[in-house]
């Protein structure tokens, strides 16, 4: 029997299955996974929220510097009626005062000219022309009062107050401006961090992509690893039968076949999630039947031993977000000094009242309203908790400093590992490359040797089994080697 023949019949009958099967589902590549992840993923539409909120917010603290226009009404109802003087008056000749019922009075003092008069008269004929005429004068104060009192009297029914004003900072040391910058560099963080979260769900996309293509490839091994068994358990049967192999022989063949059917379930179970990780990843559902293109699993970039991963580190955004945050820590230091210096606002507008009092009090809505303008001055003089802020604002802003340096030097060191990790994951495939071809050539001299009896298929076995294991780490190594190189082009900025 030719083995190697039957082993490429059954392999090619396999493959032309699986590409009719592959011929009903979508095929994706590494290009369109990254872009569906980008459009349907909801970090990546947070991100950009928060990157126009950020903006808006800068052109807040820019328009901060502008006037400003209010307007302002109010209306009140009112059961009573404000009185300005009182409804009685004590003078030194006498008591003046206006009833409930609107009617008015005037006493005479008991020592006033005429009321003395009026007693040293009193029983003479003169005494009635006196009184008659303390009684008219008395009348006449008392219409007199009762005029004053209503004309002082104002309907505060409806009151209504309305202002149009326009506020223009002049002089705020300097903290309008560093508002803007700060609001500048909050909006510079929120790009970078839309940025940083673009690259981590292309990082993210590019691991599950690849775990998905070595997960298959490791599938279609174990099915391969599971045939030849099959075959060989066919063959051993017979060599039993011609009384060529012993009943131990076909046990252990029937062994090596059961856990060999135990790990192509294991990596038909492996394929299904780390398909749904990639189909979450990517906003498919999780059922979504497709396959990937295995195109470059065998092509990585070469590291290189001369990499500058200080100038690489600078260059990150993780570095560019600790200097923003430093300049707003900065900007804050420079804000609580601003609370120390004086501040100058202008201000000017338009009000209209009623009742008004353009001339005199009146209620009867013939008010025009008036202008005012004035300018207001803010001197700080001991403000002890001002001072201790801007002390704590220069050592907040101190701290940031430092935190930027120590995240370059992490970013620098994290770079040269992802550089050196690329390097090993390289070696690692050139190694597996030639063990998993010594293991081929010994699996094959092994076939060779079994179909003509010269070794027992415990032999075989062995080889098949050295064989699955070379190509299995194989595609391990590949596999890191991708995933390592995506990490290296996302710290350096190629991603």
């Amino acid at each position: 029997m030719n083995y190697r023949k039957i082993i490429v019949v059954i392999l090619s009958v396999c493959g032309l299955c699986a590409y009719a099967h592959a011929g009903d589902t979508i095929r994706y590549t590494l290009a369109a996974c990254r872009d569906m992840a980008l459009s349907k993923g909801a970090s990546s539409r947070s991100s950009q929220e928060a990157l126009k909120a950020a903006e808006l917010n800068r052109k807040a603290a820019l328009a901060a510097m502008f006037p400003k226009v209010t307007a302002n009404g109010a209306y009140m109802w009112n059961s009573e009626k404000a009185h300005l003087l009182a409804n009685q008056t004590q003078f030194d000749f006498g008591t003046a005062g206006v009833n409930p019922d609107g009617t008015s009075y005037f006493n005479w003092g008991a020592e006033t000219p005429l009321s003395r008069l009026s007693e040293l008269t009193a029983g003479t004929p003169f005494q009635q022309p006196i009184v008659d005429l303390q009684n008219d004068a008395g009348q006449k104060i008392a219409n007199a009062y009762q005029q004053v009192y209503n004309t002082m009297t104002v309907d505060m029914t409806h009151v209504v107050v309305a202002h149009v004003g326009v506020t223009q900072p002049i002089w705020t040391g300097g903290r309008l401006l560093q508002l803007y910058h700060i609001a500048q560099s909050a909006e510079h963080i929120a790009a970078l961090e839309a940025d940083t979260k673009h690259d981590d769900v292309i990082a993210k996309v590019d691991e599950a992509y690849w775990r998905v293509v070595s997960v298959e490839q490791k599938h279609m091994l174990a099915e391969n690893y599971y045939r030849l068994l099959c075959k060989l358990e066919n063959d051993v049967t017979e060599l039993t039968n011609e009384g060529i192999a012993t009943q131990s022989d076909l046990l252990k063949v029937r062994a090596k076949r059961g856990e060999a059917e135990v790990k192509r379930l294991q990596a038909e179970n492996g394929l299904t999630l780390s398909r749904m990780a990639l189909a979450q990843l990517c906003g498919m559902p999780l059922n979504a039947v497709f396959t990937l293109d295995e195109t470059g699993l065998d092509e990585t970039t070469l590291a290189s031993d001369t990499i500058d991963a200080a100038s690489a580190a600078a260059n990150r955004k993780e570095q560019q977000m600790a200097e923003e945050a430093t300049r707003i820590a900065q900007s804050t230091a420079k804000m609580a000094a601003a609370g120390l210096q004086p501040t100058i606002v202008a201000s000017a507008g338009y009000i209209y009242t009623n009742p008004y009092a353009e001339n005199g009090i009146s209620s009867d809505w013939k008010s025009h309203g008036f202008f005012s303008a004035g300018v207001v001055v803010n001197v700080p003089i001991a403000h002890a908790d001002d001072i201790l802020r801007y002390k704590a604002a220069k050592h907040a802003a101190k701290a940031a400093a430092l935190k930027a340096e120590e995240t370059r030097e992490l970013l620098t060191l994290q770079t040269t590992q992802a550089n050196q990790r690329l390097m090993e994951a390289q070696q690692k495939i050139a190694l597996a490359k030639l063990t998993c071809n010594n293991a081929s050539e010994v699996m094959r001299m092994a076939e060779e040797s079994f179909a003509s009896g010269m070794i027992p298929s415990s032999e075989l076995m062995q080889a098949q089994t050295a064989w699955l294991a070379a190509a299995t780490d194989l595609v391990d190594a590949e596999t890191e080697a991708k995933v390592q190189e995506t990490m290296l082009r996302k710290y350096t900025g190629k991603l």
